[in-house]
């Protein structure tokens, strides 16, 4: 399973699982997009096994939604690539149940989805990749407002967002290992490269592309230092299905400041390594999502 696989790197990441012999669950927002994204796969994998699912992670109802259907079919998952995301909206939005729309659509969206998900992941001894950023090497969680209400920065939003997912991944693979669920849990990141997250989005707010996009298109496609929307889905392929990638580490391009290149292992974030942070984010998306993880 792929989220966020109807453009970008999900989509990248779809293709070539497919094109593997993968069955591909694609759950997506956007029918039109989903749709438009069966036909790029089967034209690059004629004998794709493809399955399309509904699924807007900034409603807590719809991931529940999901997550019944899906258990009501009991079929074990395999591999599950937390990619979807969301970036910078210019001016502050808020996701179906009032969160900040970064904070509620990159972690609490993805935390309430493997929460239901839980007992198809464990029959499935899944891998489980979360796409960070290379934003959760900067900034911090707000913890005193989580959501933004008093005062907001998309930037800072958006490594909040990112911290709060790498820690959560973190934390599920601690857990699976200690209560032997059987799950692995890893992270990935994509560099920086000219992908969907930067470009005009009205449905975020932003009507043109970024002028960090602009550049970071020029340069991409001069080779100069950023990687480019087909090296950039590499690291989360890596982490999701490298024999000799494993639980709690990062996976990222390995060229200058981990920006492009090849997929290798990197150093974690200084801002993922602290348990207490990753167990307080652990209660606090519970809380919020109003999903419970059990211990047994």
């Amino acid at each position: 399973m792929v989220t966020g696989a109807s453009d970008g790197i999900g989509l990248g990441i779809a293709t070539r699982l497919a094109a593997a012999g993968a069955e591909v669950l694609l759950p997506v927002r956007n029918p039109r997009k989903g749709q438009a994204a069966i036909t790029t796969i089967a034209q690059a994998a004629p004998h794709a096994n493809l399955a399309l699912h509904s699924l807007d992670l900034s409603s807590l109802d719809s991931v529940a939604a999901f997550g019944e259907t899906l258990r009501r079919q009991g079929r074990p998952i395999h591999l599950l690539i937390n990619n979807a995301g969301v970036m910078t909206p210019p001016d502050r939005q808020r996701t179906t149940d009032g969160f900040e729309l970064q904070f509620g659509t990159n972690h609490l969206g993805h935390f309430a989805l493997v929460a239901h998900l839980l007992p198809l992941l464990r029959a499935g001894r899944a891998r489980v990749t979360s796409q960070i950023s290379v934003a959760a090497d900067q900034h911090a969680i707000n913890w005193q407002d989580l959501n933004w209400e008093h005062s907001y920065n998309g930037a800072k939003s958006y490594s909040q967002s990112k911290i709060a997912f790498g820690l959560f991944g973190l934390e599920l693979d601690r857990r699976s290992r200690a209560d032997g669920w059987g799950i692995t849990s890893n992270l990935s990141h994509p560099g920086v490269a000219p992908t969907n997250l930067l470009a005009a989005r009205p449905e975020v707010g932003r009507t043109k592309q970024t002028p960090r996009r602009r550049l970071i298109s020029a340069l991409s496609a001069r080779g100069i230092l950023f990687g480019t929307v087909d090296t950039a889905k590499l690291p989360a392929l890596y982490a999701a299905t490298a024999p000799d990638a494993q639980g709690g580490r990062l996976y990222g391009p390995s060229g200058p400041g981990h920006l492009g290149g090849p997929p290798a292992e990197q150093q974690l974030y200084a801002r993922l390594t602290n348990t207490d942070d990753a167990q307080r984010i652990w209660t606090i998306s519970e809380e919020l999502t109003k999903t419970s993880i059990p211990d047994d």
